[in-house]
């Protein structure tokens, strides 16, 4: 686990029941959990109003019995500066995760699962912590970004694209695929929206 040093990391004593948005974007070998690994997790802890309370940040070494998807291994082939960004550092999932889980008990707060897609990311998140720590302090709370915009802008779910979404939304940073950067990303773009659907 790294703290990105030009970001604050720090424990919130605030009410057990304050909701902790905790945006966070993997990066796998394949589609399936379990079948395929989880090569890298970024997850960054905000409050409703945008503050960013911390970052987690690990790169995972593979699981010994599976295998690379034929077809992720071709994006990858596109993508080398990702690649190389998630290669690096790695760590055994068993020590990953029980840090991941320590980092998320440390806010004092309901973890609360926010991802693009959700059904993705969730799904490896939710296995590894089964599978490596042994708990999973999200029990089943994950909001899609995707479907929050399709209840805010009142349309069909496929028509509710990032694309589709109003620029304001969205803050100047960019998409690396890279899981940290885009778990920042798109903790914004969340915040964003909560501002549009409550008010400042």
């Amino acid at each position: 686990m790294f703290v990105d040093p030009n970001l604050s990391s720090r424990t919130v004593n605030d009410s057990p029941l304050r909701e902790i948005y905790v945006s966070t974007d993997i990066e796998t070998d394949g589609p399936v959990a379990g079948k395929h690994s989880m090569l890298s997790i970024g997850s960054a802890a905000y409050l409703a109003d945008k503050e960013l309370l911390g970052t987690f940040s690990a790169n995972l070494e593979t699981l010994p019995a599976s295998a690379p998807d034929p077809k992720t291994a071709a994006w990858w082939a596109t993508q080398p500066d990702a690649w190389s960004a998630c290669r690096q550092n790695l760590e055994a999932p068993a020590v990953a995760l029980r840090r991941y889980v320590a980092w998320l008990k440390a806010f004092g707060g309901r973890p609360v699962f926010v991802g693009y897609p959700a059904a993705f990311d969730f799904s490896f998140v939710y296995w590894y912590l089964t599978e490596f720590a042994g708990e999973n302090p999200f029990g089943y709370s994950a909001i899609d970004i995707k479907t929050y915009a399709m209840a805010l802008l009142r349309k069909p779910y496929r028509a509710c694209g990032k694309q589709s979404m109003p620029p304001e939304w969205f803050d100047p940073v960019p998409h690396t695929h890279v899981a940290l950067d885009d778990a920042i990303e798109q903790g914004q773009l969340f915040c964003n929206m909560l501002k549009a659907n409550f008010g400042a």
